[in-house]
């Protein structure tokens, strides 16, 4: 399908920035994974997004296929990647070697995360294991520090994840903040916030992350919610109650098309609600599909900085707006 019909304008004469555009992307599981995976990273490609970040399986249990689409993305197209690593079931040691792998490859982003605790983990962690998202900041900037001289051309940006809702294992909101602010002190340059079904709810994350001295961008994520059933799990894994108007409608949707047109309505509505907030941009969590993550775009009509494009790379007319 044709991408949406993102503004191309040159930056505008103001001092705010333009709304920053990512996406999210998981490694393949298999061959005819791949092939749609790189259908959809080349139509979101022609969008001009910021940067694409890639998912990291629990205790890296797709390292070699998560570091392939990492090098294949700066090799192969115009995308930046924003590697996701986490630091459950991981040594220091371990961990820092995959950093430098990354760094390596030519990854200049790391979207640092806890990760979730695999259900049969030991009743005690492994010696000079990483508990804490924090830690893993920590070690990022260690490594980071070793390398001074190899990243004079781009030094690394870190991110971390936020909770508009209380996350599952918090005993409070107030408590996320403390985390997000402490994460923020040990070296986080923004952050991505988790899936959330209400549109009051971003604001009000921002309104008490700043509120307690978190400065850094907090970047709304949103997912196309045109499936019932990924709602529904979703809702289940963050312990977020879905929209009951939303539920019911995608109930009642006649066909798939009616489906997507429900959750695209739904995801722009809660985007906007993001954006009129002050969102500093719009993290889209596609699950390797492009078809409703353009749709929401088309709707956002966001403005898009021109850029310079090389020959082989070079914007398609229909997204250029004189």
């Amino acid at each position: 399908m044709s991408p949406p019909s993102l503004i191309q304008a040159s930056a505008p004469s103001s001092h705010s920035a333009p709304i920053a555009l990512s996406y999210e992307l998981f490694p393949p599981r298999n061959e005819a994974a791949a092939l749609s995976l790189w259908n959809t990273i080349r139509e979101l490609e022609t969008t001009n997004p910021d940067y694409v970040s890639v998912t990291y399986g629990a205790s890296g249990s797709n390292r070699d296929t998560a570091v392939e689409l990492l090098n294949r993305l700066l090799t192969e197209t115009s995308l930046l990647p924003l590697a996701h690593l986490t630091c459950v079931g991981n040594t220091a040691d371990e961990l820092a070697e995959i950093i430098s792998e990354l760094l390596d490859h030519g990854v200049r982003g790391i979207l640092a995360l806890r990760g979730d605790m695999p259900k049969d983990a030991p009743a005690e962690p492994r010696a000079g294991s990483l508990a804490y998202a924090q830690d893993l900041i920590e070690l990022v900037r260690r490594v980071e520090q070793r390398r001074s001289a190899l990243l004079c051309a781009g030094k690394v940006a870190i991110g971390v994840a936020a909770y508009p809702a209380q996350h599952p294992e918090s005993p409070s909101i107030e408590h996320d903040i403390e985390v997000l602010l402490a994460k923020q002190r040990s070296g986080a340059d923004f952050a991505i916030t988790q899936v959330f079904f209400h549109a009051d709810q971003y604001k009000d994350l921002v309104n008490r992350a700043r509120r307690a001295g978190v400065s850094i961008p907090i970047i709304p994520g949103v997912m196309p919610l045109t499936s019932l059933r990924r709602v529904q799990r979703l809702g289940d894994l963050t312990g977020v109650e879905p929209s009951a108007k939303l539920l019911d409608a995608l109930g009642r949707a006649e066909d798939a098309a009616d489906s997507r047109r429900i959750g695209v309505e739904a995801t722009v509505g809660l985007a906007r609600a993001a954006l009129d907030a002050g969102a500093p941009g719009i993290h889209l969590y596609t699950f390797n599909e492009h078809a409703a993550a353009l749709d929401v775009l088309d709707k956002l009509q966001l403005l898009r900085p021109g850029r310079p494009q090389l020959a082989s790379r070079a914007v398609p007319e229909r997204l250029v707006r004189a």
